[in-house]
């Protein structure tokens, strides 16, 4: 019998996504700390696994890590219920911003303030993508070149594509996981059966021409969930592609707002989706947006849980993720190359971006929602000279 109740474990999950800022890799430190060590309800090899599956499945880190603690003693229920504890309370926090943002952000106040956070998301953005850089890929050096090339590769295809095109391209990730794979690590069925017939690439083009708008939401964000690898901002590009540059839901500035929105609520980043749904649909849009989003995410992990020590250390699957991985970091660049053009428009916004990006590399606990606080803050006071 675990040494905890299903009920406890739940109201641990609703504290942590009322209270949890800090992005993912914060999220993850907290249940480490909380769970494992301190309340000693999860093992840490229990923990070890669902961080393993976690990374190596598309969709949020913290969320999945979340529904994997839920599953370890109470499955499907447990799995179920500590997913939704965690996601809804930054859920309701983003449909009420929606709310506000809808009501005032036409006026003068409202448009000082995200003009000074817009900036600071930049820099949070270019942060993170150079954290997601070294940590996926390696350092910024000869040597890592030479040894990572053909990711590096993937990694400059994933920039130019994003910042040209304006998209993001699924099938370039998949590509590059499936070249990775093949080249580093090829499966053993394909070593014992080499012949043509044994590579079938899927993929499927979903007609949304005459659906719905609450349509096309759900399978545009059920898209997002399914097939993004890395987590947190590691969205933004995917986002970006589809709702500002082949839908045209937000424009620009409201797309970076919707951004910064996520940054400042507790919980998985990924909320951001909620904020969008809502300005394009209404609440009904909110809500479709986040169970189309989470639902993939849910599935991919509650569904190889029982069976995933047994796979988890597979050569081939870890470099099919590792390809793909490059190529969505180098569209993370590339969507901050897009976004940019329309945030940094002035000397005042640069300097919020490069500040901000000295304060988080210099200030190790420093957050991110108190730096967006503090360039609101300094958003109002600019523009009210």
């Amino acid at each position: 019998m675990p040494a905890y109740s299903l009920q406890s474990l739940i109201l641990y999950f609703l504290k942590l996504g009322t209270t949890g800022f800090g992005g993912p890799v914060a999220l993850v430190g907290y249940m480490q700390r909380d769970l494992v060590e301190d309340k000693k309800w999860i093992s840490e090899e229990d923990f070890k696994t669902g961080l393993a599956l976690a990374q190596l499945a598309p969709g949020p880190l913290a969320a999945q890590l979340g529904i994997y603690l839920g599953f370890i003693h109470y499955g499907i229920i447990g799995a179920s219920f500590c997913g939704l504890a965690f996601v809804l309370p930054s859920f309701i926090m983003v449909v009420l911003l929606g709310i506000a943002y809808r009501l005032y952000g036409g006026l003068s106040w409202m448009q000082a303030v995200f003009y000074g956070v817009g900036a600071s998301v930049i820099g949070i953005i270019v942060l993170s993508a150079y954290k997601l850089t070294i940590k996926s890929i390696g350092k910024i050096s000869y040597s890592s070149f030479r040894e990572h090339w053909l990711l590096w590769l993937f990694y400059i295809i994933g920039v130019a594509v994003t910042a040209i095109t304006q998209k993001e391209e699924v099938l370039l990730f998949i590509t590059a996981g499936l070249v990775y794979m093949l080249v580093k690590a090829p499966p053993t069925w394909l070593k014992n059966n080499p012949s043509p017939k044994s590579l079938l690439v899927l993929g499927f083009i979903a007609d949304t021409s005459e659906s719905s708008t609450l349509t096309k939401l759900a399978l545009f964000f059920a898209k997002a969930g399914t097939f993004v690898f890395g987590s947190g901002l590691a969205i933004v590009p995917f986002l970006h592609s589809g709702v500002v540059s082949e839908y045209h839901w937000l424009d620009e500035k409201q797309f970076v707002d919707s951004v910064a929105v996520a940054m400042i609520t507790p919980g998985p980043v990924v909320i951001t989706v909620s904020f969008i749904g809502y300005l394009v649909d209404g609440f009904s849009g909110a809500s479709v947006a986040a169970i189309a989003t989470f639902l993939p995410c849910y599935l991919l992990t509650i569904l190889p849980a029982p069976y995933f020590k047994h796979f988890s250390n597979n050569p081939s699957i870890k470099a099919f993720v590792q390809g793909i991985t490059a190529a969505v970091v180098g569209a993370l660049l590339g969507a901050v190359i897009v976004i940019a053009t329309q945030s940094i428009t002035d000397i005042s916004t640069s300097i919020i971006a490069l500040t901000t990006i000295v304060a988080l590399v210099y200030i190790k606990k420093l957050q991110e929602p108190y730096i967006i606080a503090i360039a609101a803050l300094i958003g109002l006071i600019l523009k009210s000279i």
